[in-house]
């Protein structure tokens, strides 16, 4: 499993190792307030134990069970509760819908071609009137993992008959692979 043995291998290199400034952003200027949120491809879960000490309820997703089993681990440290889970994104179902989805690294780890049917998931994961935090990888390279998230790319799978696109200028985030990532806020449509 392709997943797995770059955890067991400490193959990494998209983890921050500490969550990310945009997350944190978000938080601190009250974007993001607790609710029930969802975390797929939460890898090491920097950010589901952040949202987690900040009060949220939080369901984190990842394919490969070190990830899972690392994040568990944490959360246990901490005394803090989240809901771990290893799942498919493609197929994981919730019981009921989200408030929010964070969404940082998952979508530039799949294949293009799966990424319609990924979409659709981010759209039924969400209530309407639900908020995608998104985080679009910016390589300027072919090939992957991971992929390059090209916004016009991103604006026709998060179309406008789904989604409301917020008005405010994508902001650029730092990644300590020497790519970036663009920010934005994207409000779930009925």
């Amino acid at each position: 499993m392709f997943w797995e043995n770059r955890y067991q291998t400490t193959n990494t290199p998209w983890d921050r190792g500490e969550t990310s400034p945009a997350l944190l952003q978000w938080l601190d200027a009250g974007e993001l307030a607790p609710c029930r949120v969802l975390v797929p491809g939460c890898g090491r879960g920097y950010e589901a134990v952040e949202l987690a000490r900040r009060g949220f309820d939080v369901v984190a997703l990842d394919f490969a069970p070190s990830a899972v089993r690392y994040l568990q681990g944490e959360l246990r440290r901490e005394g803090l509760r989240a809901r771990v889970l290893a799942a498919d994104v493609l197929s994981w179902l919730p019981e009921q819908p989200f408030d929010a989805v964070y969404e940082q690294t998952c979508l530039c780890a799949l294949p293009p071609k799966t990424w319609e049917a990924y979409g659709m998931q981010l759209y039924r994961w969400l209530k309407p009137g639900g908020m995608l935090f998104a985080l679009f990888m910016q390589t300027g390279r072919e090939g992957g993992p991971p992929y390059h998230c090209d916004m016009d790319a991103m604006r026709t799978l998060f179309s406008r008959d789904r989604w409301e696109w917020s008005g405010s200028p994508f902001c650029e985030v730092p990644h300590p692979a020497g790519i970036h990532e663009l920010s934005t806020v994207l409000l779930r449509r009925p």
